[in-house]
Parts: structure tokens; C-alpha cells; sequence
């Protein structure tokens, strides 16, 4: 378990940060009329027609490129490919705390969330991947792998990447259905340097690893970890749109003597929230930190249920007993355009097996085309118990509503409402009053490509 997380924020302008969606939106709208000089091969979507490459023979010997909504790609002749993407999250809103004396809700109405550049390169067998979040000083390095995929249905990756824990923290923020996960993520361990190994059937998935600290905070800071999951999906359509999913995942994390001691903190699910409400504090003398959760989803269509549970037990020295810390969430909802979130098996590379993937936006369905884009609606439950034995960290419950505007297929606008309640809470007991509760609204204008 990491010591509790901290957010950088950089302030952002209104102005600054919808200039810069509507350039770089634009470019990759105007680069899909008009490749840039060389043309390259059409790259053919499942269930079209195959057409032959109409470029020249000196055209043909030039590695073709094209440039969309998922970046620069360029593909070789050896048959390997290198792309370069990125992401950036502008978030803002406005909330109130109805507790006198805690300050405000925001600390600043808008503030960039992340700004990576992402490269990656396929050859032959092996994937390489380096992500990299400018707006994040002290863990700037997200992924950093090379994975190797000659054996069938097998995945070897090494590198900075996520552990094999939690349906939540596994799928991409790119596409998560808040701008922010539950209350239940504090525990997901999330991103370490490791080697895992994963493998896969028709309906089954299972990954295993191990790994140290993280490549920016140093490897040997955070002790050794043995972390694995595996899902099950006993129904699962053939389009993947209709699924039950099932998982479980535990990890085992032994710390050593000069490890920095753990702690556990959790805000109102909204980036801007000023501070915690909920917090352990440093866990002195904690030699151990053990971790399992259960996962459950159900999609039928456009309509999708999903909820966590994750339990902590934090082992201590010198005969103390041990605490244990729980968390979860459960969320509801819907596209509207008849269709769900495809259900991924395996990825590319890594840990991200059995989780679901983005929202597709149909060619007549972008505004740039005529059409008013796809929206998405989801409401949410989560809840977080930091309290255990001595440890009176606070509890927590956020109700969220929520709703999802993807007006192109790289650009997403994300508007939240969380009702948030902390009994008791660390922050609030300063006060000398048990109960704190917060009213947040919160957006998010994002570009990924």
C-alpha cells in the first residue's frame, strides 16, 4: 500500500484549455480527409470491404504514416509499428463543504488533471511502451514496459506498469466512467515496477506478479509485492457487448526495515477537492500489508452494473495485532445509443486483462458530421472504513451522478454532482464536530489521440 496520494495541480485557464481541444481536435478531424503528403495505406475497420493501396511504387517504399484521433502512427515494412499518443484532462467545477472553519471546497475552480505523451513500438513479438504525465512531479512515469508475446495466449511484460488489482483502478482513465475512481481505489496498489506474467481462454483470465516500488519513487522504497488476479465470464456474447463478469485478485506486499511507513487517505471523488476527509495517518510499525478483491459486473447492452469490494489487513511488529481497512462501490449505467462498453479479454500488453473498453463513436454520430455524438449516463455508490483498532481514520460515503458527452471519438466532456459524507473524519474532529458533508460539482473537457 503507497503512502496517501497527492495531486499536483497546475492552474488552467477556461480559454487556454478549449483552445487547445478545438486545435488539436481539429487537426485530427482535418488529417482524416487529408493524410499528410505520401498517403498512406488505409488501415481496413473489421467487416469492410478489403481496397488495394493506390499510392505509387515510390510511395509504397516510404513508411506509411497516418495522423487521427489515436496519434502519429507509422508502420514499417518489417511489419513493426510506432505511435505516438497522449492525453489531456482539464477539469473545473465548484463545491461547498458544510463544515465551519474547513475553507473551501477547491482550492482553484480549474486546474489540468494530466498531460502525457505516450509512445509505443510493436516488433514481431515484443511491445514496448513509455508514458509520461508532465503534470504529475513526483511519479511522472506511468507505463514504462517491454513485454514479449511469442507464446500463444501468453503475455511476459517488465517494466512500470499496474499491478493485477481492481476492475476500477484497471480500466484507463481515458474511459472511466467518473473522472474519478471510488473511495474503494485508495487500496488498489496501482502503478509498481515488476514482471508479470498473464494468459487467457474463451472466458477466462489470470495474471501473476511481482513487483517493488515505483520507477519515479525508487523500486526498493516500498518493499516486494506478489500480486494476481484471474476473471471468469460465464456468459459472454459473441459482439462482447453482453457479458457477466467475475473476478477476484490478491496481493501480498512484506516491508522491509527501511520502507517508509504506510498511510491511507481519501477525498471527495472530485481532483480540485482541497484535502481529505478521510485519513489514517503514517502506520507506524506496519511490517505487511495484505490485500483482496472481489469484482462483479453484468452488461446487457447499453445497460451495465458493476461494483468492488476490496478488504486491507495491515500486519504490525512487536506483537501488535493487525488492522483492517474495506471498501467498495457499486455503479450503475447507460449509453445511449444501444450499444455498451466492448468487453476486452486480453491487451496489448501488461495487466489490464478482463476489463472494459471505451465508448465508440460511429462515423454519424459526430457533431463534425451532422450528429449530436454519444452520451452516457451513470450514478454510483462507493464507500471507505479507515478505522481500526487505535486507527480512527474516518469513514466515508459518495453518491455520484453523472454524465458522459463524446462529441468525436478522441474528445470527452464529463460533468459530475458528489454528495460526500465523512462520520467521523480526521479533518472534522479538529473542529470539534463528527460529521462532515460536501456538495461537489465537478466537469472534465478531455483529449486523448
Amino acid at each position: 500500500m503507497s503512502s496517501p496520494r497527492r495531486w499536483s495541480r497546475s492552474p488552467v485557464s477556461a480559454p487556454i484549455l478549449a483552445l487547445s481541444l478545438a486545435c488539436l481536435g481539429g487537426t485530427a478531424a482535418i488529417a482524416e480527409e487529408r493524410p499528410v503528403k505520401g498517403e498512406p495505406r488505409r488501415i481496413e475497420k473489421a467487416g469492410e470491404p478489403k481496397q488495394e493501396p493506390s499510392e505509387s511504387k515510390a510511395d509504397a517504399d516510404k513508411p506509411p504514416i497516418t495522423l487521427d484521433e489515436k496519434g502519429i502512427t507509422a508502420r514499417f515494412e518489417d511489419g513493426s509499428k510506432f505511435r505516438i499518443g497522449g492525453r489531456l484532462q482539464g477539469d473545473f467545477g465548484a463545491g461547498r463543504v458544510q463544515q465551519r472553519g474547513f475553507g473551501p471546497a477547491f482550492e482553484e475552480p480549474a486546474a489540468i488533471r494530466r498531460a502525457w505523451i505516450e509512445t509505443y513500438y510493436s516488433l514481431k513479438d515484443f511491445e514496448f511502451a513509455f508514458q509520461y504525465d508532465f503534470n504529475e512531479p513526483r511519479v511522472p512515469v506511468s507505463d514504462a514496459i517491454v513485454a514479449y508475446k511469442g507464446f500463444k495466449d501468453v503475455i511476459i511484460t517488465h517494466g512500470n506498469f499496474k499491478e493485477p488489482f481492481s476492475l476500477d483502478q484497471l480500466i484507463s482513465d481515458n474511459i472511466s466512467q467518473f473522472t474519478e475512481r471510488s473511495q474503494a481505489d485508495a487500496f488498489a496498489p496501482a502503478r509498481n515496477f515488476g514482471t508479470a506474467i498473464g494468459t487467457h481462454g474463451t472466458n477466462w483470465t489470470a495474471v501473476t506478479g511481482v513487483f517493488g516500488g515505483n520507477i519515479s519513487t525508487g523500486i526498493q522504497n516500498n518493499g516486494i509485492a506478489s500480486t494476481t488476479r484471474v476473471t471468469y465470464t460465464p456468459w459472454l456474447s459473441e459482439n462482447r457487448n453482453d457479458v457477466v463478469h467475475l473476478g477476484l485478485a490478491g496481493s501480498y506486499r512484506s516491508l522491509g526495515d527501511d520502507t517508509s511507513s504506510p498511510g491511507l487517505s481519501s477525498r471527495s471523488e472530485a481532483f480540485l477537492f482541497a484535502r481529505p476527509l478521510v485519513d489514517t495517518r503514517t502506520i507506524r510499525n506496519a511490517t505487511a500489508i495484505g490485500r483482496v478483491g472481489f469484482e462483479a459486473a453484468w452488461q446487457q447492452g447499453p445497460f451495465r452494473l458493476q461494483g468492488e469490494y476490496i478488504l486491507t489487513n495491515i500486519e504490525r511488529r512487536d506483537g501488535r495485532p493487525p488492522l483492517f481497512f474495506q471498501g467498495g462501490y457499486i455503479q450503475a449505467s447507460v449509453v445511449l445509443d444501444r450499444k455498451g462498453r466492448p468487453y476486452r479479454i486480453a491487451p496489448t500488453y501488461g495487466s489490464e486483462y478482463g476489463v472494459f473498453t471505451g465508448i465508440t463513436v460511429e462515423e454519424g454520430q459526430r457533431v463534425s458530421r451532422g450528429g449530436t455524438g454519444v452520451f452516457e449516463l451513470g450514478l454510483r455508490y462507493s464507500a471507505i472504513d479507515l478505522e481500526s483498532r487505535e486507527i480512527r481514520g474516518g469513514i466515508e460515503h459518495d453518491f455520484t451522478a453523472g454524465v458522459n458527452w463524446y462529441p468525436e471519438p478522441n474528445i470527452r466532456f464529463v460533468f459530475d454532482y458528489i454528495r460526500s459524507h465523512a462520520e467521523p473524519s480526521a479533518a472534522a474532529l479538529n473542529f470539534g464536530r463528527r460529521t462532515v458533508d460536501a456538495n461537489i460539482f465537478i466537469g472534465r473537457a478531455q483529449l486523448y489521440w
